[in-house]
């Protein structure tokens, strides 16, 4: 299901009666011991102890630690009422919770919804630059998605508290409106950075929007201060879809959450349309302040949406997304949780100019020890080469690398070898006649026919292997959620659900030579959290 993260209260105002009834299973099952024994909530992912969250908003190294904010709605496991939650951290890995930073103000112009944004240190004060919502007249309106119509105001509020729990905001917008004459499809997700080739440590920021005429476009502004900005130009953008959809990011007319900032010798842009998250690589030009591309490709394959990037004590560019949920509105409501923060994504850039992304390495301090994992062939028929490992990952709660160079077509599975009651809601059931029996969760094809690509499931992901580079893939899984880095170029989120209280043991199925295969390892990872509640 397509998930419409500006769904709003209003959505849900004309039904509360329904909505009530609808939401008392949900109240009973975000008791702390029904979310505490859930074997789908993730043991080493941030998330809150309960109810909804989504994007990630203004990760930040402070003082010795890492504060992550995101999109969070208090009062239920459905999307509305946007605050930002507040989680710190020593390493990225371990999370505490702290109370809520933002809320929204009565009748002020974030009073219907703190939307997304960044933060940043100016002279030394923690400063956020978020987007507001607030109810608006049709003619001055800038965001219209089939269910709400709002004004959207680009906010400021600093922090003077060491620990950055309180917050201050200033009364009135910094940007109060999009460029005059311009008819946009949304003006949200601002992002500023110092721009090292400006004089003066200016400040530059990205804001997402868009029109119906020109489609999706990053808009760019200047600031010597964070609070007076002067409008320069479209930065980046696309063409007109023609779509006709009711919510414009759904054709790609509008961008939004966008990210801009240099990387090595080029700059990066990242934003988020049409359900996927899609990067350029190339030049900011330092006259002009233009983009100008010269590489692309699709951050996530799966289930990862609204990304944000920070630099780490040491300087590094880590992108943090936000891990949705696949199953019905119904079943995660009624779970009273939903969503989750991916792990710390490191990015470098390519010698050939392309994105590289890893998981940072913080998260080996997780594991127990390696295991080395043995292929035993199964005989199912004749001429079948399927190989199947002796060992399991307890708990779906571990890491899985697998590192070949297949001389022949390859094949890989990660399989529930649960004895379920019942058949789960979204299996990928292999197609090969030795797994037959036993679930898929995610499957991955590779063949010399097609070396520019690896089959997920039934997603092509383009790869590009250099002569004799064997191919890698890394596997993250966690409760419901497999993360998946191939060659740290490409990546796909997954999730995954079951039914039943307790999760599955998982194996590695393989079909090829197992003397392609130069390492197959598994780590236990170890939870962060005791209880599945706090972290």
């Amino acid at each position: 299901m397509k998930i419409n993260r500006r769904k709003f209260l209003s959505t849900f105002a004309t039904a509360a009666a329904a909505i009530s009834s609808r939401l008392a299973p949900a109240v009973a099952a975000s008791a702390p011991s029904k979310l505490a024994s859930d074997p789908r909530r993730p043991q080493f992912h941030l998330l809150p102890a309960r109810n909804w969250m989504n994007d990630p908003n203004g990760p930040i190294y402070w003082r010795g630690h890492y504060h992550m904010f995101f999109q969070y709605n208090p009062n239920a496991a459905v999307w509305g009422d946007m605050h930002w939650a507040h989680a710190i951290s020593p390493d990225m890995i371990h999370w505490s919770h702290l109370p809520v930073a933002l809320a929204p103000t009565p009748n002020g112009p974030d009073a219907d919804g703190c939307f997304s944004g960044a933060a940043v240190v100016n002279n030394g004060t923690p400063t956020f630059l978020y987007t507001g919502v607030a109810k608006a007249p049709e003619s001055e309106a800038t965001l219209r998605d089939g269910h709400n119509i709002f004004r959207e105001t680009q906010l400021y509020a600093t922090s003077s508290d060491p620990g950055l729990r309180t917050w201050t905001k200033r009364a009135t917008p910094v940007i109060e409106a999009p460029p005059k004459g311009m008819a946009v499809t949304g003006f949200r997700d601002p992002a500023p950075w110092r721009e090292p080739s400006l004089a003066g440590g200016a400040w530059l920021m990205a804001v997402g929007s868009g029109t119906r005429e020109h489609g999706g476009c990053i808009l760019l502004y200047k600031s010597s201060d964070l609070e007076t900005w002067e409008y320069l130009h479209v930065v980046a953008g696309g063409a007109a879809t023609g779509g006709n959809t009711a919510n414009p990011v759904d054709s790609g007319d509008m961008w939004e959450c966008p990210d801009l900032f240099p990387l090595g010798n080029k700059h990066v842009l990242i934003y988020s349309t049409q359900g996927k998250v899609f990067w350029k690589t190339g030049v900011l030009d330092p006259q002009e302040l233009l983009f100008h591309q010269e590489q692309s490709g699709v951050l996530d394959y799966g289930s990862f949406y609204a990304p944000k990037t920070q630099l780490d004590k040491s300087g590094n560019r880590i992108l943090w997304g936000w891990i949705q949920e696949t199953r019905p509105e119904a079943e995660y409501s009624a779970s009273g949780w939903s969503g989750l923060m991916s792990l710390p994504r490191t990015l470098t850039m390519g010698q050939d100019g392309r994105l590289k992304i890893s998981v940072d390495p913080a998260v080996e301090k997780l594991r127990k020890h390696e295991q080395k994992l043995h292929l035993t062939a199964k005989s199912t028929g004749p001429g079948n080469k399927e190989l199947q490992s002796t060992e399991r990952l307890k708990d779906a709660c571990g890491e899985i690398l697998c590192v070949v160079n297949p001389n022949e077509p390859f094949t890989l599975d990660l399989l529930d070898t649960s004895q379920h009651s019942e058949a789960p809601p979204n299996p990928t059931v292999a197609t090969t006649d030795a797994v037959a029996a036993q679930v898929s969760l995610i499957s991955l094809r590779y063949s010399h026919a097609n070396p520019g690509e690896l089959v997920v499931d039934r997603q092509r992901m383009p790869i590009h292997l250099a002569a004799n580079e064997p191919l890698q893939l890394h596997f993250y899984i966690d409760g419901s959620v497999i993360e998946l880095f191939v060659n740290n170029q490409v990546t796909c989120t997954k999730r995954f659900y079951y039914p039943g209280p307790t999760a599955p043991g998982i194996a590695v199925s393989i079909t090829g030579k197992q003397s392609d295969i130069s390492r197959l390892s598994l780590w236990q990872l170890t939870p962060i959290s005791k209880d599945r509640l706090t972290t």
